[in-house]
């Protein structure tokens, strides 16, 4: 028998492949998405008519939702950007990086200005 296929014995075999990342995916955690009471959206919506108005161009810092593409309910992200335009057809906030945060999906922003 050559080296080669002597060595073949012991290469490590896995009879479930995939198990592992099964596991994984199983055992990860998700959020659901919280809903925000009716003053809280108005809060959302004025701050960020000012934003649009002003055209504010300092940095800003959104907490938003992004669902799971797997599955139920999401992660929750901070995100500190400058924005480059606010979108009031598509709901959708594009920043300078190429973000984009929809509108339904803010549940927080953050700047004192805003206070």
């Amino acid at each position: 028998m050559s080296l080669h296929d002597r060595c073949a014995q012991f290469v490590p075999f896995s009879a479930l492949s995939g198990y592992e990342e099964d596991i994984f995916e199983t055992g990860r955690e998700t959020s659901k998405k919280v809903e925000l009471s009716e003053e809280e959206k108005d809060l959302i919506r004025l701050k960020l008519n000012y934003l649009n108005d002003t055209k504010f161009k300092d940095e800003i810092t959104f907490v938003y939702f992004i669902k799971d593409s797997t599955k139920d309910g999401g992660t929750y992200k901070t995100y500190t950007g400058v924005i480059h335009r606010i979108d009031s057809v598509e709901r959708t906030i594009y920043f300078n990086d190429k973000t984009k945060i929809k509108f339904n999906d803010i549940i927080e922003i953050k700047k004192e200005i805003l206070n």
